[in-house]
């Protein structure tokens, strides 16, 4: 009969309590087939789906073209009527030559003439000229290569302090805007989540404004996403460990200057923009 108090039956029985219980944190571990196959299934959701859903919008912008524009190509000179089989494609192409003779010619005398004399008419049209103007300005400002709409994208306090925003520059305030505000202001577009087309256009003095290592398609995935998508942070070691603005925020200096309307001061070179070049000045 085995003795309990026995060094070796002791040293056996715990070895004996220790290997059950690494079995049983194996079997813990370990994942079900059913598991297994979820997991399986997620994976190959998160891998196909990206490719598979641009492939559809793309097949349904070219579909669309299409059905367009190669209905208007003559019979005699579309592929399609000699061919027993769609050509996928077509009229984009079209399309695209077509844009591309019309900016060539553009160029030209007679191009420049015919833009002229278009503009003059529609400038007479009253509801017209409203909307061709807005949607030329826009155009010229987006298209345009040295242009910096949207080139940059930025940190704003918004909709109150102590929440901070992403934006995008879309230019220098200018005309009635800049002239009756005393600082220097930025045009900045503030989306929406997640459909970044909306959003809010705010006009911010430059030095509330922190600058982003961003890039503008970063920022507009980080939006898009909700912040699920984050960009990695690329700045030095050193600006990265520096902090240039706060989250926190004093309710007693909201009540003081709310019911009071009492001055809220604030330290002197101690703005967003302030602190971002004067720490990049000393390193």
């Amino acid at each position: 009969m085995k003795n309990p108090r026995d060094p070796n039956t002791m040293s056996r029985s715990q070895a004996e309590v220790s290997a059950a219980k690494e079995a049983g944190n194996k079997k813990q571990h370990a994942l079900g087939f059913g598991q297994r196959m979820r997991a399986y299934l997620l994976t190959g959701v998160l891998v196909t789906a990206p490719t598979a859903i641009t492939i559809y919008l793309a097949w349904i912008f070219i579909g669309f073209v299409d059905s367009q524009v190669t209905p208007l190509i003559p019979g005699k000179y579309n592929p399609e009527t000699y061919l027993p089989f769609a050509l996928p494609g077509l009229g984009l192409i079209v399309l695209v030559l077509t844009l591309m003779l019309i900016g060539a010619l553009t160029a030209g005398f007679f191009g420049r003439l015919w833009i002229k004399l278009s503009e003059q008419l529609l400038n007479r049209m009253p509801v017209i000229r409203s909307v061709y103007n807005a949607v030329k300005q826009i155009l010229e400002t987006v298209l345009a290569q040295q242009s910096n709409a949207f080139r940059e994208a930025v940190l704003v306090e918004y909709p109150r302090r102590g929440i901070w925003a992403i934006a995008f520059i879309t230019g220098r305030t200018e005309g009635e805007v800049q002239n009756v505000t005393e600082e220097e202001c930025i045009n900045i577009f503030l989306p929406t989540t997640p459909n970044p087309t909306s959003g809010f256009l705010l006009f911010v003095p430059k030095k509330d404004l922190v600058s982003l290592s961003m890039t503008v398609e970063e920022a507009i995935k980080m939006v898009i996403s909700g912040g699920i998508v984050t960009p990695p942070d690329r700045r030095p070691e050193s600006e990265q460990q520096h902090a240039l603005v706060s989250a926190q925020t004093y309710e007693d200096i909201d009540i003081i200057r709310e019911k009071d309307r009492a001055s809220f001061i604030a330290p002197k070179d101690s703005r967003p923009n302030d602190q971002q070049e004067s720490f990049r000045e000393k390193t």
